[in-house]
């Protein structure tokens, strides 16, 4: 794989690091500030959302500049809000940051997928999303636990200082690693904006954005609600829930990894195996929370099975919108995301019922149940073999 791909997964390694580092940082930002921690938990939605509505349309202002400079200019837009983010006083502040924040994250990883794409001749792009989405998945076994532990040491400005830092070798890489060849495929023989937004009216394309969707809201609705299930069904103190973390995130990078050597070739066994296995596992977390060993060892697992599946799928959004060269990564950087926001939120709901802090788990299962059952009759489709068989 060439050097600039690890660059750019540098780059999403810290981007990663602030979408998830909330999390162990709302406490003492709501404490700080002077609001609630639900005041302080909008942050979160802000972030997703921005992200939702920042792909295509950031993507969509960016299609005229060569890649390059568009992912320098992200890159240090992004820099920059973490930095008066920093330094900020006021929530609103804060809050604005968190959407200028997530606009240029949306914006870098659009482009950075599909110039990661162009990076390789096209039967290894599957690998080299693999290694663009690692960065991800190393945030959540090395960044977001780190900053954790930052914030809770030195105060969350630490965290946020030092996400604007990793940038900055990052940015560094990019304009010395990504190839001006790059910057010349990016502004000459691109088709019409029109007739890249019309692949949206491609079925094959949706079919494979909604799968995407659903197996990356139940990837974030589990994950999301992890730690009450480590601490109260499992009876474990608090320091055992970066553990699991860990494990997931460790898990993660095994999937995305393997899946990234697959899916170029023959995605047909990841979707066919990782997707029954993950509609057994959430369910089987949930009656076997109470076991730690079990407990760790199933979030290991799923943490594998759900990148594999979800990063396949993300790769089989680039192929589908191939049509599509400015805007494909946006397509299937909207389809992360909608997953990631949608996916807590039906999750969360379940945390008053009867079920508890199980049913994030139940409701996990069942959105795999769902894009099975959507997939199962177009198999060939979501797999890349086409055939009479299978048409949409």
């Amino acid at each position: 794989m060439p050097l600039p791909l690890y660059l750019l997964a540098l780059a999403v390694f810290a981007m990663g690091t602030s979408e998830f580092m909330l999390a162990g940082l709302l406490p003492d930002i709501a404490l700080d500030l002077g609001v609630t921690v639900g005041t302080a938990g909008s942050l979160t939605s802000a972030y997703a959302i921005g992200m939702i509505v920042g792909a295509p349309l950031v993507a969509a202002s960016a299609r005229n500049l060569p890649r390059r400079p568009a992912l320098l200019g992200f890159l240090l837009v992004f820099a920059a809000a973490h930095a008066v983010g920093a330094v900020s006083t006021s929530f609103a502040l804060l809050f604005c940051t968190r959407v200028v924040a997530a606009l240029a994250n949306a914006g870098f990883l659009a482009v950075a997928l599909t110039a990661a794409a162009a990076l390789v001749p096209p039967d290894r792009k599957g690998r080299a999303l693999a290694v663009l989405l690692s960065g991800t998945t190393l945030a959540t076994i090395a960044g977001v636990p780190g900053g954790a532990v930052l914030g809770t040491e030195l105060g969350w400005q630490a965290t946020f200082w030092t996400v604007t830092a990793l940038c900055l070798p990052a940015a560094a890489g990019i304009v010395e690693g990504v190839p001006a060849e790059q910057d010349a495929c990016g502004v000459t023989g691109k088709p019409a904006l029109r007739r890249e937004l019309s692949r949206l009216t491609r079925p094959p394309l949706i079919l494979v954005m909604l799968l995407g969707a659903l197996v990356n809201a139940a990837t974030f609705g589990g994950l999301t609600f992890l730690a009450p299930v480590v601490t109260g069904t499992a009876g474990l103190g608090e320091l055992w829930v970066p553990v699991a973390l860990v494990l997931f995130g460790a898990g993660s990078f095994v999937g995305v990894t393997v899946a990234g050597r697959l899916s170029d070739r023959n995605p047909g066994p990841v979707v066919t195996v990782a997707g029954p296995l993950l509609l057994i596992g959430w369910p089987a977390l949930a009656v076997l929370a109470h076991r730690p060993v079990a407990l760790f060892t199933l979030v290991f697992v799923l943490g594998a099975l759900s990148f594999a599946l979800g990063s396949t799928l993300i790769a089989r959004v680039l192929h589908e919108a191939a049509g599509a060269p400015t805007m494909a990564g946006a397509y299937a950087t909207a389809a992360l995301n909608v997953g990631a926001a949608v996916g807590p939120v039906a999750a969360g709901a379940t945390l008053g019922t009867g079920a508890g802090p199980l049913g994030p788990l139940y409701v996990s299962g069942l959105l795999i149940a769902t894009a099975l059952l959507i997939a199962f009759p177009f198999l060939r489709v979501v797999t890349g073999v086409r055939s009479g068989e299978a048409r949409l």
